[in-house]
């Protein structure tokens, strides 16, 4: 994962009913849930919901499948472990000092 796309996954989740959205479907697993299903544990609007979908998918955070009339959204469990990893790659590996330029 470059910085681009590490930045938009946590942008995207930087909204409280994004990271509402995405936290129940990580609790579903890898089943996913229905939009009816997520509209009705979360308990908001059709419209507004749709709206967060549709921002967290472009992110790649969630998968979406059509079945029928249904649409079943899925976490995408590699983007959320790729941005961990991204995050992580960075721990503990030091940071150079920075000299203080003498006052003139």
């Amino acid at each position: 994962m470059n910085a681009s796309a590490a930045a938009k996954v946590f942008a995207e989740l930087g909204n409280e009913t994004r990271l509402a959205v995405l936290l129940l479907l990580i609790r579903s697993g890898k089943e996913g849930l229905s939009i009816a299903d997520i509209q009705s544990h979360l308990e908001i609007p059709l419209s507004t919901l749709s709206f967060h979908i549709q921002a967290l998918a472009g992110a790649d955070l969630i998968e979406r499948e059509r079945h029928g009339r249904m649409v079943m959204c899925r976490p995408n469990f590699d983007v959320l472990n790729e941005a961990v990893t991204y995050l992580k790659r960075e721990c503990c590996v030091g940071v150079p000092a920075r000299r203080r330029q003498a006052a003139e």
